[in-house]
């Protein structure tokens, strides 16, 4: 969880491999997400020529063989067969060292791998995707909820972001379950009353919190359903349902306090440094979230600039794997447009 040296390998475009035919191969991205796995394919000048879009890739949630073997068969789909220049694969889970090293040498047994195939956590990709800052924040609230500073000299903050043993708290899974937990008290009167404990088990097709305690017990409803209810959270916060609002109010807090430990690790709290937000939950565009998370980070990183990336993050994976590729900056601006369309 400390500060580490060294991030994404970075290669020039003369180390960069030849086609079988002797001419320069694709350019392939990877994101894989908690939810999902993206996956595109572009020539050197950002002319998108392949897609594949998959399950997540996560190995926290669906194992290392199962994620390598997603990976694999997404990338062959966007190819199409055709000869792989340079490989960019950020994937979410990637959190401590051992997993970046272990999935990368997964990685490289492949024949669309090389050398200089990149194999980093998914939130490279979203810190690209909203900044090419060399100093700068990205914090990722999905199904999860993750943070990184990277610093133009190479050091980077990071966490192990493995839930509650890591001090970690957030995301889809973190709100799911707080609102079952307060839904829960609410209903056998351990706690106060909230409009949660009928839209919870409205959300999830059940009757009543009782039986979405006995479904998730017994295995009938899958534990990752509640990573559907932040919508239903921020519908009772604005409707004025006070417990629904201290949820929103603590993931604020959860994400202002990431970023600023960033900063603060980093020793760039005398910078104007880019903070980049993403993610499914923070893409829903939350007043109150957002107001809070920019409040609580103008008093403990007030020269911080919050930027809130819309854009899906394999733009910032296509970004990242251009580059690598040592295309033209208009090569990858046109990716951009192209991807954010």
């Amino acid at each position: 969880m400390g500060e580490m040296t060294g991030g994404p390998t970075r290669h020039s475009p003369d180390d960069a491999p030849a086609s079988a035919g002797g001419g320069v191969g694709m350019v392939v991205a990877v994101d894989g997400g908690g939810s999902k796995t993206d996956v595109v394919a572009l020539t050197r000048d950002g002319t998108i020529v392949g897609r594949a879009r998959g399950a997540t890739t996560s190995p926290h949630l669906v194992g290392l063989a199962p994620a390598i073997a997603l990976v694999d068969s997404l990338v062959r789909e966007a190819t199409d067969g055709a000869a792989v220049e340079q490989a960019n694969v950020y994937v979410s889970g990637l959190d401590l060292p051992y997993e970046v090293e272990a999935f990368a040498a997964s990685v490289a047994a492949f024949d669309w791998a090389s050398d200089s195939t990149v194999v980093e956590n998914d939130l490279y990709a979203l810190l690209r995707a909203g900044t090419s800052a060399t100093d700068a924040v990205a914090v990722v609230c999905g199904t999860g909820i993750n943070a990184i500073g990277i610093r133009s000299d190479g050091a980077t903050a990071r966490f192990a972001a493995l839930g509650m043993i890591s001090g970690d708290w957030g995301g889809g899974s973190g709100l799911g379950e707080s609102a079952l937990w307060h839904a829960a008290r609410a209903a056998d009167g351990r706690g106060p009353a909230t409009t949660l404990s009928t839209l919870v088990p409205t959300s999830l097709g059940l009757p009543s919190v009782e039986a979405v305690i006995h479904a998730l017990h017994f295995g009938t409803l899958d534990n990752a359903s509640l990573t559907d209810l932040p919508p239903v959270i921020f519908e009772a916060a604005n409707a004025g349902d006070a417990v629904a609002a201290s949820i929103v109010d603590r993931l604020a807090e959860e994400i202002a306090l990431m970023a600023a430990s960033c900063i603060d690790r980093l020793e760039l709290d005398r910078a104007e440094i880019p903070v980049v937000l993403g993610g499914g939950v923070l893409r829903g565009r939350d007043a109150r979230l957002l107001a809070g998370v920019e409040s609580l980070l103008a008093v403990r990183a007030p020269l911080a600039r919050i930027t809130l990336v819309t854009a899906l993050p394999i733009v910032g994976a296509a970004l990242l794997a251009l580059e690598s590729a040592g295309a033209t900056a208009e090569a990858v601006e046109r990716a951009r447009v192209e991807l954010e369309k």
